[in-house]
């Protein structure tokens, strides 16, 4: 197949070409992501592979079907950028990979936890600039905190286990469906309101539904302990962000470390170090010392590249071959 890859990065290009030598498909990489502007770019390819800021609204699929484009490669799990219903009236098959690295991830969550709990980022920046200082340092323990964990399919329930197991948490969990193998080691599933109301540490790692969206809001963050701890490293629209900052300004809120941002579509992936940033929430959000902010890198190991690459393009292998496409998206997931 010939395949348009938008928003190419180069850890993209070398993981996919390794992994396209066993399928043969002619891949085209594209700087740019895809959006109106862009879907002219996909002309006289078979299939089009994306990431999760990449929008793939109805007048996007209408100009991709047109084209004949055959199928929308998501080398990503989310798939809230893309509108299903507008896919499956025309035809045109969605797939993604569902499960990559759950553990890039959850690693990389108790990574953003500790740095921020134990003030490491702000330890980091004085010790280059010789000054070791430890005043305004003090950290705290995670033993015996009360940890939420909101969502425990596989992230979530690396993240209970280690925050349980590991570093001797109390874990309230809330989640659809319980896993028994978390409440075997003590993991207790709440109501989404009482993990949010009883818990010293929120840690997010459910989809971004019409249900989710502003998961954290106003009135959930002034409900919430003294001193809370926010880490969200799902999709950036669980969290309202000028919720966030309101509480943030309050006092109330001791620390947040977010790998999401909800407006981080024209941001993230790109390097704007010689430019002027236009967000000004985002701006005021970077101003707070108790603010972690990475850029949408959780998922970024070797080990998750590997089966990122493998998982698109035996997908799209699939489709050439007429195969049963095991990771397709369809309408259900948003009903079900």
């Amino acid at each position: 197949m010939r395949v348009a890859v938008f928003g190419a990065r180069s850890y993209d290009r070398r993981f996919l070409d390794k992994a396209n030598a066993a399928h043969g498909h002619e891949l085209r990489f594209l700087d740019p992501g895809l959006s109106a502007d862009t879907v002219a770019l996909a002309q006289g390819s078979d299939a089009v592979c994306v990431f999760v800021n990449d929008r793939l609204d109805r007048p996007v699929i209408e100009a991709l079907a047109a084209m004949g484009v055959r199928l929308v490669a998501l080398r990503c799990a989310g798939f809230n950028n893309v509108d299903l219903e507008a896919a499956e009236a025309l035809g045109l098959p969605v797939v993604r990979v569902p499960a990559y690295s759950p553990h890039a991830v959850s690693e990389f969550t108790i990574a953003l936890l500790l740095a921020l709990d134990r003030r490491i980022h702000r330890a980091w920046s004085r010790t280059r600039e010789n000054n070791f200082a430890l005043d305004g340092l003090v950290g705290r323990n995670l033993h015996g905190r009360v940890a939420g964990v909101v969502g425990t399919g596989k992230i979530g329930a690396l993240v209970a286990r280690a925050l349980r197991a590991g570093f001797g948490c109390e874990v309230l969990a809330s989640d659809p469906v319980e896993d028994p193998d978390l409440t075997a080691i003590g993991v207790r599933y709440v109501s989404r309101d009482q993990l949010l109301r009883d818990s010293d540490i929120v840690t997010l790692h459910c989809p971004l539904t019409p249900e989710t969206r502003h998961l954290i809001d106003a009135a959930m963050l002034a409900a919430a302990r003294p001193g809370l701890v926010l880490v969200n490293t799902s999709r950036g629209a669980l969290v309202d962000t000028q919720a966030l900052i309101d509480a943030l300004k309050r006092g109330g809120i001791g620390g947040v470390a977010l790998d999401v941002y909800e407006q981080e579509a024209d941001l993230f992936f790109k390097d704007l170090s010689g430019e002027i940033v236009q967000d000004d929430v985002l701006q005021r959000l970077l101003t707070f010392p108790n603010v972690l902010l990475t850029g949408h890198q959780a998922f970024l190991t070797e080990e998750a590249l590997i089966a990122i690459a493998e998982t698109t393009l035996t997908s799209i292998s699939d489709a050439e071959a007429g195969r049963p496409l095991t990771n397709q998206v369809t309408t259900d997931r948003l009903r079900g």
